[in-house]
């Protein structure tokens, strides 16, 4: 699949469900299949002749919808990794495989979903199927290890999956060392930031400019590293805020001055809405609505390709007829796979995603006490 195409997982959030977090995951969510369907197909192509402003868009930035995914998901890995601090000497093996049986199973499922489409339209849109799936290939996706081993991804976005468990290792990695160092528990919890800080400013100032590390998690540390942070100064003082926000707007914007970069600017404004948002939700059937889109947003963002390579192949039959009318089907298409990738992730949802949580080993079952994300 095209790196240009590139759209993020997205996370389950605990019960204490925050507004703006709802609000921003389940947007971006719709963006990104958005995005898809403004990148691949018969709809695509007929969309950018009929609507080139708007799909242009979608297009171009819809897949910046990723870095609100990254700035909210180094929240709640910080929440729930916090949540779990005085205990991660002994339970880190345990929350690294927890979230690896949170990401997996639920992807690979939409991978034969994926594939099982495939075979159902590659008469018609050869150009959208992988060639030939071979066994290691699968494997490799099983194992997260498809980007660093350049196998050809079977299913959008399987990059971001490999991602987001990469920095939730590598989060989890540092409250791990510094929780097995001796020292007080408000020492801790000042080094701790202080190590995600850097790491946030290397990525920005560095890494995030490297395209060869974009199979790597440090590469999009920066927004993840400044979810984290955005958590922890929660807990501050008003000048440790005041100063932290200082400090960061200082690093983005010299982020910025060496190369100017148009995620980095979605990243800094997902985190400036989360920090300053002081207004209710809304209506409590606004609200509820949100939140069921963003519990289901981790389900929309696996199912959506299949549904949308089906909705492309018949707008591609419909197309071969003798009276083709495109002008019609494409915007009418879009729609339906728009509304039929939502309808179908409420059922993925419920009837995988949820029970392989529920059903999941003993071995990978949450230490007690922690938050689940």
């Amino acid at each position: 699949m095209s790196r240009v195409a590139r759209a993020a997982p997205f996370f389950a959030m605990a019960a204490a469900r925050l507004f703006p977090l709802d609000a921003l995951r389940a947007l971006a969510a719709q963006l990104i299949v958005l995005h898809h369907l403004s990148v691949y197909g018969p709809i695509a192509e007929a969309m950018h002749a009929l609507f080139p402003l708007l799909t242009g868009w979608f297009y171009d930035y819809g897949r910046m919808a990723v870095q609100v995914f990254l700035v909210l998901g180094g929240y709640l890995s910080a929440r729930a990794l916090s949540a779990q601090e005085a205990h991660l000497h002994r339970s880190a093996p345990a929350l690294l495989a927890q979230r690896y049986w949170r990401l997996v199973p639920p992807f690979m499922a939409a991978v034969m979903l994926t594939l099982g489409a495939s075979w159902l339209v590659e008469p018609l849109l050869p150009e959208l199927v992988p060639p030939q799936v071979q066994l290691m290939q699968v494997i490799a996706h099983a194992l997260l290890l498809h980007d660093l081993l350049q196998v050809d991804a079977l299913t959008v976005g399987a990059w971001y999956v490999a991602i987001d468990f990469q920095l939730f290792a590598l989060l989890l990695l540092v409250m791990w060392g510094v929780r097995r160092l001796p020292l007080s528990r408000a020492s801790r919890q000042r080094l701790a930031p202080a190590i995600v800080g850097l790491l946030c400013a290397a990525s920005l100032l560095q890494f995030n400019r490297m395209a060869a590390l974009d199979a790597y998690g440090i590469y999009f540390f920066g927004a993840y590293g400044l979810g984290a942070l955005l958590f922890w100064s929660q807990s501050w003082s008003g000048r440790g805020r005041l100063a932290m926000g200082a400090l960061f707007s200082a690093v983005l914007l010299a982020a910025l001055w060496i190369q100017f970069r148009e995620r980095v600017v979605v990243a800094a404004l997902t985190a400036a809405i989360v920090a300053g948002w002081r207004h209710g939700g809304g209506p409590a059937w606004f609200q509820a609505r949100l939140q069921g889109l963003a519990r289901h947003a981790y389900a929309l963002f696996l199912v959506h390709f299949p549904v949308c390579l089906l909705v492309n192949a018949l707008v591609e039959h419909r197309a071969e007829s003798p009276a083709p009318m495109l002008d019609v089907l494409a915007p009418l298409a879009l729609i339906v796979a728009w509304g039929l990738s939502n309808v179908a992730a409420v059922p993925f949802h419920r009837w995988i995603e949820a029970p392989l949580m529920r059903w999941r080993p003993a071995a990978v079952a949450m230490p007690r006490g922690a938050a689940i994300r």
